[in-house]
């Protein structure tokens, strides 16, 4: 990543300030920052949280503080080019944080933001900042959740458009050739992206137990890739639903040129609008943008969508923390998303008199799929930003903040991936095994 320009820094220098947090440390950090502006204050004091860890902090004046202690682990560099990083942070916590790192006011020395951030998380410094909540915050999150809220359906086709419509051509440069953009699954450490693509594809088919001649729905289709791999493999009929007009001219393309077309449709709408029954359901990863609101009409479709005695299979993004939807991400990357907590699921699937068979926990398999994304990103760096105009610096280090922080917080945070199997009516079939990852792969 291209960094800007700082100061040379001398950590043997008397401006070096050891912040390590021992019993007496809290006198002595206060002490030591007296005499800095508030918002670096404020900063520090948050870092002070850090124990376990080995963090250097250069400001802009050249000045080494240090938080933790030597050795633990990696030693980390942040260097803030900036001093107005300081006061953005004080007046908007992480969404100052992450939008400081957008205009290049600050890096870690070696891009290595996926463990920045989870020391924050194993730290338990989101969690502190997270405590001040300041009028400007509040006014900004409070504007941007109007403005996106997923209970229209206008408002859902602008928000899947304002991530999803970015650009075949960028996607291509960071997913696999599959072009899926969600969960792999790893079962070897050496498993390139696309095969966790396909064993996840496959693993999603045996849950739902298809067989040739059934009908698939997928809400949520994105580029396609489930519907011809299920279409190909297990010899079932598909329709697809996207508010991506850019996945769906794609897609559409693929499925032609696989000769897929007398099987597989894709249709434009939002999952509210679509009409039939089918014999099996699948959402990978598009629940997280439905909304609190929407949850139960969600579920309602998904049941209304199922024959009777159908299955149907729920991927997506979960979370253990009270905050849904990030400042950040909501302003930049997820307008209007909402994260589900899994009870949450579970009930709304039983008002909607689907039954839960299974479920599976893959928070480290998306890990894996988002490092490897990285990998790819930094990699097509400079052929992402041949692009176009959109893909400015900033982009690219919006960007690169996303993919970075979401890996981090499915190693270290509080996000997890479920996969929620569940069917029509009130008996499971033990014709329909529970046995899933042992069966061969196509």
């Amino acid at each position: 990543m291209t960094k800007t320009d700082a100061p040379q820094k001398d950590l043997a220098s008397p401006l070096s300030q050891n912040l390590n947090t021992d019993s007496t440390d809290a006198a002595n950090l206060k002490q030591s920052i007296s005499g800095l502006p508030a918002g670096e204050r404020y900063l520090y004091q948050l870092f002070s949280l850090i124990e376990t860890a080995d963090l250097t902090v250069i400001n802009p004046d050249a000045k080494a503080f240090h938080f933790g202690k030597a050795g633990l682990s990696l030693p980390l560099r942040l260097n803030i080019h900036n001093p107005a990083t300081y006061d953005r942070i004080l007046a908007f916590g992480s969404l100052g944080f992450c939008e400081a790192y957008m205009e290049g006011w600050w890096d870690e020395e070696n891009d290595n933001l996926i463990e920045l951030i989870g020391l924050f998380y194993r730290s338990n410094v989101y969690a502190k900042a997270g405590e001040k909540i300041t009028l400007p915050l509040i006014l900004k999150v409070i504007t941007q959740r109007f403005r996106t809220l997923p209970i229209w359906i206008q408002n859902s086709r602008k928000n899947v458009q304002h991530h999803y419509d970015l650009g075949n051509d960028f996607y291509q440069l960071f997913l696999d050739l599959t072009m899926t953009y969600s969960c792999g699954y790893r079962r070897q450490e050496t498993d390139s992206l696309e095969q966790m693509q396909i064993q996840k594809y496959d693993l999603i088919c045996q849950k739902l137990a298809l067989k040739p001649g059934e009908s698939l729905v997928d809400i949520g289709c994105g580029w396609g890739g489930m519907l011809m791999y299920a279409a190909e493999h297990y010899g079932v009929s598909g329709t697809g639903i996207t508010l991506s007009v850019e996945q769906a001219k794609l897609a559409q393309e693929k499925i032609e040129q696989k000769g897929l077309g007398d099987h597989i449709k894709i249709i434009i709408a939002d999952y509210r609008e679509v009409e039939g029954q089918h014999d099996k359901f699948v959402s990978i990863g598009m629940f997280e943008h439905v909304g609190k609101g929407n949850f139960a009409t969600f579920m309602q479709t998904a049941s209304k969508l199922l024959t009777p005695n159908g299955i149907g299979m729920l991927h997506t993004i979960a979370t253990q923390s009270n905050e849904r939807n990030g400042a950040w991400v909501d302003k930049y990357i997820f307008p209007g998303g909402y994260a589900p907590q899994l009870p949450e699921l579970i009930q709304e699937l039983w008002n909607a008199k689907l039954s839960v068979a299974h479920c599976e926990d893959l928070k480290p398999h998306y890990a894996e799929t988002l490092k490897r994304w990285a990998q790819n990103f930094v990699g097509n760096r400079d052929k992402i930003a041949q692009l176009g105009t959109t893909y400015d610096e900033r982009f690219l280090r919006m960007w690169y903040l996303y993919l970075q922080s979401f890996e981090a917080s499915f190693r270290y945070g509080s996000l997890h991936v479920y996969q929620l199997l569940f069917y029509q009516g009130k008996q499971w079939p033990l014709k329909t095994p529970l046995a899933f990852t042992d069966r061969p792969n196509h």
